[in-house]
């Protein structure tokens, strides 16, 4: 109790010591608040950006098997899934039919998709809200393709999918198989890849193993190493947007050290103060001790509040477009709020630390000298 009772009186004795430099210490603890913004901004949004993929691959199939032709995904012919059905522990098998249409009055790709149940007709087509913000050729109704074969064709916009779901659905356009077909040329029988639904997910090596031996120019991908190249791709963006930001960090440790090393005529008298009252260097060490965490506590929870409220209310407007991914095509979005215990503490880690420790050298130097050799040099 009676330690706590002198760290108490530690703490207002610096709070007072602070307020009286208020105006240098606030102006400190901005910047600071600003590289704990920055970077915290950039672990939220990375993080809520992998959570929300991996949500939404959730309903991906678990399989999916491509054909390989000289190294490059070819089309596939349905014969192909009439082979895998047979095989022991798959359940299901279907086509899919999806593709890429490239605009060149945007110069925007968009991802045509064929779904398993498509309502609406041939000459109709569920749009995401971000084709409807950059398609150039439009006229109401209606949206203008142009065939493999140069051939235009019109397709009504029935739907566009919810803002909610913009993150996969912003450069979607959802149509019939005929429509497809006609678009891209495809024949009757070719797919661009195979879905396959497995009974045990045991068995998804085993039988993906199966498949590369009955078709030896198949690639099974499995969902699961679609979420880790997910999970790697924010992760390294992340990561060049941290090294990026490391400069800003290491600039203001070393303007906070310069600072603290050169410790102000007032600074040096108060010291000289204090030691000629009868305090001690430990305890001359632990009122700046608590000055350096009031100001990297105080500067560390504004700039995680203000990156929360940044990603997490305003969808992250500084940082958004280099996460993303879309050269054209960017989703509007608001990303569920999602926090990782363990990279809050890292962060804590290092942004608060150095700042303590640096603060704490200085005056260990000035305090270890005889109160008159300190009120001599000033």
């Amino acid at each position: 109790m009676r330690w706590l009772e002198r760290q108490r009186n530690f703490l207002e004795f610096t709070l007072s010591s602070l307020l009286r430099r208020k105006w240098k210490n606030a102006s400190l603890a901005l910047v600071y608040a600003l590289i704990v913004f920055l970077l915290s901004s950039v672990v939220f949004l990375a993080n809520a950006l992998r959570k929300e993929a991996l949500s939404l691959l959730k309903d991906a199939p678990e399989m999916i098997v491509q054909r390989m032709v000289a190294g490059r995904h070819d089309l596939i012919p349905l014969g192909y899934a009439d082979g895998i059905g047979e095989i022991r522990g798959v359940r299901s098998v279907h086509g899919r039919l999806w593709g890429y249409y490239y605009h060149p009055a945007n110069r925007a790709n968009y991802t045509i998709m064929v779904p398993e149940e498509f309502s609406y007709g041939d000459q109709d087509i569920v749009v995401g809200n971000g084709v409807l913000r950059s398609w150039e050729t439009r006229r109401d109704p209606g949206l203008y393709f142009r065939t493999f074969n140069g051939e235009t064709m019109v397709m009504n916009v029935k739907e566009s999918f919810d803002a909610s779901s913009e993150l996969v659905t912003s450069d979607l356009v959802l149509m019939s198989e005929n429509a497809f077909r006609r678009l891209f040329g495809m024949g009757e029988g070719l797919f661009t890849d195979l879905a396959v639904i497995i009974r045990n997910p045991a068995e998804y090596e085993v039988i993906a193993e199966k498949i590369v031996t009955l078709f030896p120019d198949t690639r099974p991908i499995l969902r699961d190493e679609i979420e880790r190249t997910y999970a790697s791709l924010f992760d390294w963006r992340s990561g060049y947007a941290v090294i990026l930001l490391i400069g800003a960090g290491m600039a203001f440790f070393i303007f906070a050290w310069d600072k603290a090393t050169g410790l102000s005529d007032e600074e040096k008298k108060e010291i000289g103060i204090l030691k000629a009252l009868g305090w001690d260097t430990g305890d001359v060490l632990a009122v700046k001790f608590w000055e350096g965490v009031v100001i990297s506590l105080t500067a560390f929870f504004i700039g995680v509040i203000v990156a929360y409220m940044h990603v997490f209310l305003l969808s992250a407007p500084l940082f958004s477009h280099a996460f993303k991914g879309w050269s054209v095509l960017y989703p509007e979005f608001t990303l569920a709020p999602s926090i990782d215990a363990y990279q809050l503490a890292i962060l804590f880690c290092l942004t608060v630390l150095p700042y303590t420790v640096i603060t704490v050298i200085p005056t260990w130097r000035v305090s270890v000298t005889e109160p008159d050799s300190v009120m001599k040099q000033i």
